[in-house]
């Protein structure tokens, strides 16, 4: 079965899926989904700068724990009944860790895509080609 079969629901639950080992490692960042034709065509995360020191990088604090990408997960699918009407665009959700305090935070960006051309700009034949075609 392709991915394209599945629900907007499923698809955005097997990215979330895909990308926990790398949100368990990450602190802050972006998970960006490309939507076309209510289908993900690609999804990735966009970490925060890597901050260094005198040119050396620090210690990696701990990202997400398992339980916090579960719920982030859960709020991505439940962010989807907000999204109306629209088939192509991108779906954002920005993400923090609080160091120390074990909680997270997040919000979310929808961003409908359209294109003028495909709704506007018919193929109408040429004048003498109609009338060859006419009897």
């Amino acid at each position: 079965m392709s991915l394209e079969a599945l629900s907007l629901v499923r698809q955005v639950e097997y990215v979330f899926r895909q990308l926990e080992e790398e949100l368990i490692s990450a602190v802050a960042g972006t998970v960006i989904i490309h939507i076309r034709n209510n289908a993900v065509g690609k999804y990735g995360i966009r970490h925060n700068p890597i901050e260094s020191k005198n040119g050396q990088i620090g210690q990696a604090e701990q990202g997400m724990t398992a339980s916090q990408v579960q719920s982030f997960r859960q709020m991505a699918v439940d962010s989807l009944k907000l999204k109306r009407n629209w088939t192509h665009g991108e779906i954002l959700y920005d993400f923090s860790v609080r160091s120390g305090t074990g909680t997270w935070s997040a919000s979310i960006l929808f961003e409908s895509n359209y294109n003028l051309a495909n709704g506007m700009f018919r193929y109408q034949p040429k004048y003498s080609q109609k009338l060859r075609d006419t009897p």
